[in-house]
Parts: structure tokens; sequence; C-alpha cells
């Protein structure tokens, strides 16, 4: 069982945030966290389209290039699309003090997802040997509608999850996203979900302090 250690921050950005600002936000902040000058944090954000390069990244997956800035990044995985209408929440937690291995970390945040898309009216599922989560279509391969990417330096985590609630889904087009060569990928308003953004907040917020037993208390950003 995960011990309650101290609350974590968590923070909402209003405006989308450039990726090459959130990586030095993140950075910045694994090291406070790793020196005990500030708490662990949940930050959840938006970013301008862009795709994205993960460490494991072939460019023949780049299917569509100079149509989006690209910027290679070094949280794992290959590439994928960030841009409006889909929800970041980038993770940076301690997972020596929390006792966590990386695959029961990776675990925790799938189940935190699938629980949240449950309370959202969604029916999701995990495919093995595939990280993400998924929507199955009765018989026709399923669609990714959550992503995970990450990173850990000197046992803390930075970057996370992704989800799609009304992104352009037409820029997926544009890569072989994280390897994803015969799966598509949708979004909440394509199931027919539409609600405010401040209401899914709310739920992924509950079932992440659920999920991982941890209290949270909100915080602004500070670069």
């Amino acid at each position: 069982m995960v011990m309650k250690i101290k609350e974590i921050e968590y923070s909402i950005s209003n405006k989308a945030i450039n990726y090459e600002d959130s990586v030095e936000i993140m950075e910045k902040r694994v090291e406070h966290i790793s020196s005990k000058i500030k708490s662990e944090l949940l930050w959840f954000l938006e970013h301008p389209a862009i795709y994205t390069a993960g460490t494991s990244s072939n460019e023949k997956d780049l299917l569509k290039k100079n149509t989006l800035p690209v910027f290679k990044t070094s949280r794992g995985g290959e590439y994928t699309y960030h841009g409006p209408g889909q929800r970041i929440i980038y993770i940076m937690l301690n997972l020596r003090e929390r006792s966590y291995d990386i695959r029961r970390f990776v675990n925790t945040l799938e189940s935190w997802i699938v629980d949240s898309l449950s309370d959202l009216g969604v029916e999701s599922r995990l495919i093995k040997g595939k990280v993400g989560v998924w929507i199955d279509k009765g018989g026709e391969p399923e669609e990714k509608i959550a992503s995970i990417g990450l990173r850990v330096r000197k046992g803390i985590t930075f970057h996370g999850i992704s989800l799609n609630i009304d992104p352009n889904l037409d820029h997926f087009n544009g890569i072989i996203s994280c390897g994803n060569k015969k799966n598509g990928v949708t979004s909440l308003k394509k199931l027919g979900i539409i609600l405010p953004k401040e209401k899914i907040d709310g739920i992924l917020l509950k079932n992440f302090e659920k999920n991982f037993h941890i209290n949270t208390r909100l915080i602004e950003i500070q670069s």
C-alpha cells in the first residue's frame, strides 16, 4: 500500500504553453524536488500544435514534414502530436520516496485514466504490449484516446499523459504516432462526450488522488 506522504501541488494553466518552455519548467522543478526545495507537482496544460519526437523516434515515422514544428524531446517513446483541445497532464513525482518502480507507476497512470474515462461515461481498455489507453470499436482496430510518455531523472518522473478531448485529429495523420501503425486515434468529442474542461479536470484530479493515494493543493506555476 502506498503511504500518504505530504500533499503535492497541482496547477492548471489556462493559456497554451510552448512545449520548449514547459520542458524547461519541468526540468527545473525536478531539480527542486530532488533538492527538497519544492513539492512534487501535477500540471494541467495545453500546447500549441506541435509534433514531438521521443528518444525512440524514427524519422520515417514523420509522414508530413514541414507542416508543424517538430521538437526532439527527452521523453520516452516515438512521435506524437500535441495541440489545442488535448489535455496534457505532466506528473513530477518522487518514485523513490513513494516506493514505486516504473512499471507500477505506468500501471497506476493507466488505471487513473481508465477510471476517469469511466466517470465520463466512456468505456476504455488497455492493450497488452502497448502503452496508453484505448477505445474498443467492436471488432475493428482499437483507437487510442490517451498517450503516456515519461522520463525519470534522479528517481523523479516528468512528462506524463495526453488525453484527447477535442483536438484536430487530422494532425495525427502526419505521423505514425508512437509506432501505432494499425490503430487510429479518437477523442471525447468524437465519442459524443462534450463537457467543460473544468469538469474534465475535476474528474481527472479526483481519480489521481484516489489511484495514487495523494492529497493535492492548487498553486500557480512559477517559471
